[in-house]
């Protein structure tokens, strides 16, 4: 089963900077530490205890598996999943400073 995962910039160093790179297994729990044996030390930047990490969403075939069965997704030959760190931010004194002018 081949399921290819798009790995973004900031794991690409666990991918010898691969932008995307094929895994195996029936849920990403499985595909997770697919990727781990063959990319030490990726699982641990998107999994803990069991679950996925707060900041980091995982998306199969563009549906956030959040709404699906989160580490438990099923997934199929052909699938591709997407790991992206979540994106906060932001600063307010910006905006204050230049409403106060």
């Amino acid at each position: 089963m081949a399921i290819e995962v798009r790995i973004p910039t900031i794991l690409r160093t666990y991918t010898d900077g691969a932008k995307a790179v094929d895994g195996a297994g029936s849920t990403l729990d499985e595909l997770f530490s697919d990727l781990e044996s063959r990319h030490t030390g990726i699982r641990e930047r998107i999994v803990v205890d069991g679950g996925l990490r707060r900041f980091v969403n995982v998306y199969l075939n563009d549906e956030d598996v959040r709404f699906l069965d989160g580490i438990s997704t099923k997934l199929t030959d052909g699938d591709s999943v997407t790991i992206l760190p979540a994106v906060a931010g932001g600063s307010t004194s910006a905006a204050t400073e230049t409403n106060a002018v």
